[in-house]
């Protein structure tokens, strides 16, 4: 089975594998990303995944100042080494992340952070919304299901759409930069503040 560049090249952003590694993940699993993910892991290719678990004490801060000083954002990036932290390729990803977070105003990193109280209250709203259109009970799940989905798109950082390219999270942003520098890489925490804005 031929393998397109483009899905290959779309296994590796998600994994940081290398191009060979990916096609052949992909032939194995006859063209499916999922299972080539799967397979990858199983025999230890995923780069990003291998290195998920070891720390990351060093880094950088980014700052940020949009629309003449109108809106502000701080965040801190962290990588393995002091040497990929001084790389124009990491500080250059913390400045993108920046970017990211002026442009997009998330509340989280991840669906992790995410209180369990606010995934209940979401829910809530979405299955009230549901039974007030008349939504039939089987579909009211999916209706749920999809709706919060919807908001960790908005509200979490990784699982955002790259603003300069939306084919690609910031979550496959980041894992591309793994595969580049071979360390592992977080994104710590940030605040983002606005004129006016108030916020808990």
């Amino acid at each position: 089975m031929r393998i397109p560049t483009a899905q290959i090249k779309e296994l590796r952003e998600e994994t940081g594998a290398g191009f060979l590694n990916c096609r052949q993940a992909l032939e194995a699993s006859n063209g499916d990303l999922e299972q080539a993910i799967a397979y990858l892991k199983e025999k230890g290719l995923d780069s990003a995944a291998i290195r998920v678990g070891r720390e990351t004490n060093v880094g950088v801060l980014d700052l940020y100042s949009h629309g003449d000083g109108r809106i502000g954002v701080m965040v801190e990036v962290n990588c393995e080494t002091d040497f990929v932290a001084r790389t124009e390729e990491f500080r250059k990803f913390a400045h993108e992340i920046a970017l990211q977070i002026a442009a997009n105003s998330p509340q989280y990193v991840d669906k992790d952070d995410v209180p369990q109280e606010r995934i209940a209250e979401e829910n809530e709203l979405a299955r009230n919304w549901a039974l007030q259109e008349g939504t039939p009970e089987k579909a009211i799940d999916k209706i749920v299901e999809d709706r919060i989905q919807k908001f960790y798109k908005e509200k979490c950082l990784l699982v955002q759409p790259y603003i300069r390219d939306d084919s690609k999270t910031v979550d496959q942003l980041k894992k591309e930069l793994v595969g580049t520098v071979g360390e592992n890489i977080t994104i710590r925490r940030f605040m983002r503040w606005g004129v006016g804005e108030y916020s808990d």
